[in-house]
């Protein structure tokens, strides 16, 4: 269950991180 949850926690840190670098691509673009 802990590596599950570590393994979730750490896809949505990597979701979040990604979200974040299309915002600034798209900022700079701009």
């Amino acid at each position: 269950m802990s590596v599950f949850d570590g393994c979730r926690n750490n896809f949505e840190i990597v979701l979040v991180l990604f979200i974040l670098l299309v915002i600034v691509v798209c900022w700079c673009n701009n």
